[in-house]
């Protein structure tokens, strides 16, 4: 993220990348956090918060309405309620992640960039063979703050090239 740049934060409950976000592109950029749980306003002009399910197309609406244009970044800290049932969790964080990707190649900028969470599994390498394909480099990085048994990761994703390949993952019917 830089100053003036527009971010959208899927999954921004209860604020925290919402605030940070908020401080890196300063008083000329703008953050759109989005979340199916309600979030408390921080009271800044260019912080708007929309309640909707990501997985939504009236999210995708939502969210076309309240941006001046294209985004140049989109963060997902989005996650399921954990089951405990490692394989169901893992597919729900794949078809979160997922829906963070079509909303970006919808919403964000050629050459704009991605940060999404994810979950190692069996799923993963599929969803990274996606993001290949709409981003010219894809990683995946690990936060130190991570348990170590914990399969959270975060796909880090630069520069979007519209119009590459369908995802095929994350929509709901």
């Amino acid at each position: 993220m830089r100053p003036g740049e527009v971010v959208i934060d899927l999954g921004c409950a209860p604020g925290s990348w919402l605030q940070v976000a908020r401080e890196v592109v300063g008083p000329n950029g703008l953050v759109l956090g989005v979340d199916i749980k309600p979030v408390e306003p921080l009271g800044y002009e260019n912080v708007k918060i929309i309640q909707a399910d990501a997985l939504s197309d009236e999210a995708l609406e939502l969210l076309r309405a309240e941006l001046p244009g294209e985004a140049d970044v989109l963060l997902s800290d989005m996650a399921p309620r954990s089951t405990g049932i490692r394989e169901l969790d893992h597919a729900r964080q794949i078809e979160l992640a997922g829906r963070a990707l079509e909303l970006a190649r919808e919403l964000v900028r050629p050459g704009g960039r991605a940060f999404v969470k994810a979950s190692q599994g069996a799923l993963l390498s599929k969803l990274l063979s996606t993001f290949r394909r709409s981003f010219r480099s894809v990683r995946c990085f690990k936060p130190g703050a991570s348990r170590p048994e914990s399969p959270e990761i975060y796909i880090i994703a630069l520069g979007l090239r519209k119009g590459a390949g369908a995802t095929g993952l994350g929509r709901r019917q």
